[in-house]
């Protein structure tokens, strides 16, 4: 299946091929037949990603803390590893879907079923 995608780490966005995600109890798999793409959401993250780690940083200043108290426990170099395994790590964007439920782990809701979520933007999502 697609599902759209960003880098953190260079800002790229792209549209991938991933494998489809499973459903579980307390879930609903929904077929995709609208997204929305939020211009403001996505172009924010998109420039996010562009940015260099002290731009990043600065938007961040929680994580700064986070990346800070890490840096006391673990040290610098491992640290900055971690940095750079999250920044390298795909982001699924987008929050608002709709579509029909294929595979239900909830009650109430049946196979065929019209659902809103805030699933993102892939052609099956799993939403909670």
């Amino acid at each position: 299946m697609k599902q759209v995608l960003q880098n953190l780490n260079s800002g790229e966005t792209v549209l991938e091929e991933v494998p489809v995600p499973s459903v579980g109890s307390g879930s609903l798999l929904i077929q995709t037949s609208t997204t929305l793409v939020s211009a403001g959401t996505e172009r924010m993250l998109v420039d996010f990603g562009k940015g260099n780690l002290i731009q990043k940083a600065r938007q961040q200043p929680d994580k700064v803390k986070q990346v800070l108290e890490k840096v006391k426990t673990d040290g610098v170099a491992p640290t900055l590893d971690a940095v750079r395994n999250k920044l390298d790590t795909p982001l699924p964007l987008g929050y608002c879907n709709a579509g029909r439920v294929l595979e239900s782990g909830v009650p109430g809701f049946e196979v065929g079923d019209r659902v809103v979520s805030n699933g993102n933007h892939a052609e099956v999502v799993r939403v909670p």
